[in-house]
């Protein structure tokens, strides 16, 4: 049987315990749902401050020039946050910028994909995948007349051919926590003549990404999980140098110009992954999310995700051992940094278990969803959560009428 004290001792051992220093987090609080809204990071107070008071307060329009040229910088913020974010996905600086919200760039990246394959009408991605991913899609074949092809986790592969012009798919799924095989998908994309588009919105900060070893062509992800960039943080996009050149993407906005400030009449795309801006950038929230992923300076994504693997093999362990009576809903290998727990009565059991502030998540219909971010969660979190998920099941305390209560939000 594994001890507190066991875990405390895993804690006391942890090379990456010093990054919990980096956030705040309540007191007498286990968050164990950085998977849909990362922590907040103890600097971006007063950077969002800073970017209130002093470089709009003060710097007024000045702070959208470079720093420079006097400014705040404020217009360089996408690309330069886009660069850092690069290094946590496999990507070149210049592959990659924020942008938009995670359905924004997924249209825009599919409408491009179309556009560079304009002879193939079909874009495959798998049923149960995330749903926004597949509404946009559904919303661009009412558009377009395209056929959206939805397939069986087991059937992608078979779904390519050469009518086939973009496989969508979002790498670490949202409900099970399954990997995608980046590689293998990507080459069999390109082997039918397909682009292939990867969301990274469960990946980026959570698992290693290597978008250039897999030969992605483009990408999109999420900015408030794992990257811990605050509520409706902008999302990122990542376009494969290859691509750059014929790129062309529907939401010609002046920001993806390339001479915004020069006001001419007509559209010329900015060269490289500039053009992929489409409106002005929301720069509140452009400095949370700067913020953000600064919590992963000086981190090593291999041994982040190593140990987002070694708290969730810990939970579904001592769920084991002292839950039998809730089952496993993700992979045991093959998971990303989170785990995915089940009982018929998950959503009643998850209440329960926020009102002992113990924080996961519901996905029906039958999924208690748990999130793992290596930067500030421990071991003994995971063993106080199984604790109080014992107690709720042994004492029935789930059964109250107020845990039934649907909310919102779940």
């Amino acid at each position: 049987m594994i001890s507190r004290e066991d875990c405390v001792a895993l804690d006391a051992a942890d090379g990456l315990a010093f990054a919990r220093a980096r956030f705040s987090l309540p007191d007498g609080v286990i968050y164990l749902d950085g998977n849909s809204l990362g922590a907040l990071p103890r600097r971006t107070p007063a950077r969002v401050a800073d970017t209130v008071t002093r470089e709009w307060g003060e710097g007024l329009i000045r702070s959208w020039n470079s720093v420079e040229h006097g400014g705040a910088g404020w217009i360089d913020a996408p690309a330069k946050i886009g660069a850092k974010i690069a290094r946590l996905i496999g990507a070149a600086a210049d592959e990659v910028i924020v942008t938009d919200s995670v359905s924004v760039d997924i249209f825009k990246l599919a409408a491009a994909a179309l556009a560079l394959r304009p002879w193939r009408r079909v874009i495959v991605t798998e049923a149960g995948n995330f749903p926004t991913d597949v509404y946009v899609l559904q919303g661009l074949a009412q558009l377009t007349g395209i056929e959206l092809r939805v397939v069986a986790r087991d059937h992608i592969a078979a779904a390519l051919d050469d009518s086939v012009a973009l496989l969508l798919l979002t790498q670490t799924h949202y409900r099970t926590g399954g990997v995608h095989d980046m590689a293998s998908l990507t080459a069999a994309a390109h082997a039918a003549g397909a682009l292939a588009c990867w969301d990274l919105s469960h990946s980026a900060g959570a698992v290693v990404v290597e978008l250039n070893a897999a030969n992605a062509d483009m990408a999109v992800g999420c900015g408030y999980k794992f990257l811990n960039g605050g509520p409706g943080a902008p999302a990122f996009v990542y376009v494969a140098r290859a691509h750059h050149d014929g790129l062309r993407q529907p939401l010609t906005g002046w920001f993806g110009h390339a001479a915004p400030f020069a006001f001419e009449g007509d559209y010329r795309p900015a060269a490289g992954i500039g053009q992929m801006l489409s409106g002005t950038p929301g720069m509140l929230g452009m400095a949370a999310l700067g913020a953000g992923v600064a919590t992963f300076d000086g981190i090593d994504m291999g041994v982040a995700a190593a140990k987002s693997r070694a708290l969730g093999d810990l939970m579904l362990d001592l769920v084991a051992q002292r839950c039998p009576e809730i089952g496993i809903a993700c992979p045991r290998d093959g998971r990303g940094a989170q785990v995915s727990l089940s009982h018929p009565n998950a959503y009643e059991i998850t209440q329960a278990l926020i009102a002992r502030s113990v924080i996961g998540d519901f996905r029906p219909p039958d999924v208690l969803r748990l999130g793992f971010p290596a930067l500030y969660v421990r071991y003994a979190d995971v063993w106080d959560a199984v604790e109080y998920l014992s107690r709720v099941l042994a004492n029935g305390e789930w059964r109250e009428a107020r845990f039934a209560v649907r909310r919102a939000v779940t």
